[in-house]
């Protein structure tokens, strides 16, 4: 079990699986210095896949009664966590409610707030390279694989009302196991389909090789699956042909990024638009920081471009 020790600093915490090798550790203290957060701090906790219940809870307790632990960010636990820890939080927001998942935790009012930040920031992030109307111009699809927080986020985004016509033509979900299909069909089924969407098991990389197979030019292929990060290896194969004029968006930006590779050796063959984490990574952050220390952080324009520019910075240097 993780032994946890009471923070002397405001403590935001990142519960993942190997949060020290993430880019956060190294950003986080030039961004508080930017934002003007006094002397806080960043902590990793780091739990294997789908750990045990009391595990998530334990973490989750010791946030809420330690002073100085203002929150945290949830990456690839977020299911796993929310369905361990649900009844501890005082609040839920309508989005961690009807998606079932946690990523981030805050307080507020001597309250413990249980957030789902997953559909602005990856909406954000997949608006910041997909022009307007790009899916009502072309009529392009949408395949993400993997049916975890990542894509229950992105296909409510995708399915918003907001988006009027631009919305993709078809989406595709897969996964290797049926649970995790049988609840993002649960949660599309709450929300209101606006777009058609298939549901496939897909156990092995090949089977995600003829989804990909079957869908039209220009269409969208996501590795939402965390394979590359947490885990070795690529949905994927590498006899998969990516759509002629595709987009490629692999969520992931550090690891082996296997699934970035295969799409860059058919960059050029295929003429493929490719993008890696990165934006999404500053979005789902940036959310995150201002909801656990109360700040505004702009997702756009100057103030944004300057955090992301010191993100670069740091991890360039």
């Amino acid at each position: 079990m993780t032994d946890y020790i009471k923070a002397t600093r405001p403590t935001l915490y990142f519960i993942g699986v190997t949060t020290g090798k993430s880019s956060i550790m190294k950003v986080f203290p030039a961004w508080a210095n930017h934002l003007g957060l006094k002397d806080a701090d960043i902590k990793g906790i780091d739990f294997p896949l789908h750990a045990e219940p009391e595990a998530y809870r334990k973490a989750v307790a010791f946030i809420r009664d330690d002073p100085m632990s203002l929150g945290a960010l949830v990456t690839t636990h977020k299911i796993d966590l929310f369905n361990a820890c649900r009844d501890m939080f005082d609040e839920i927001d309508p989005h961690a409610r009807l998606m079932d998942e946690t990523s981030c935790i805050s307080k507020r009012d001597g309250k413990l707030v249980c957030h789902a930040k997953d559909p602005i920031s990856s909406g954000l992030a997949m608006d910041a390279f997909l022009p307007d109307g790009y899916f009502e111009r072309i009529g392009a699809e949408l395949f993400s694989i993997g049916a975890g927080g990542s894509t229950i986020a992105l296909t409510w985004h995708m399915m918003h009302k907001r988006r009027a016509g631009d919305r993709p033509s078809r989406i595709v979900v897969s996964n290797r196991s049926q649970h995790r299909i049988d609840e993002i069909k649960r949660i599309h089924d709450a929300m209101g389909r606006t777009v058609p969407v298939d549901y496939v098991l897909a156990p092995q990389a090949a089977d995600n090789d003829a989804i990909v197979a079957g869908l039209k030019a220009r269409s969208v292929v996501i590795n939402a699956t965390g394979l590359g990060k947490d885990a070795p290896g690529s949905p994927l194969t590498d006899a998969v042909v990516f759509p002629e004029n595709g987009v490629v968006w692999d969520l992931n930006y550090r690891g082996e990024l296997i699934f970035l590779d295969q799409a860059r050796a058919q960059e050029k063959a295929r003429n493929l638009q490719i993008e890696d984490g990165w934006v999404y990574f500053i979005h789902g952050w940036t959310q995150v920081i201002a909801e656990v220390f109360h700040i505004d952080i702009p997702p756009s324009g100057p103030g944004f471009d300057a955090i992301s520019k010191i993100a670069l910075d740091v991890t360039k240097g």
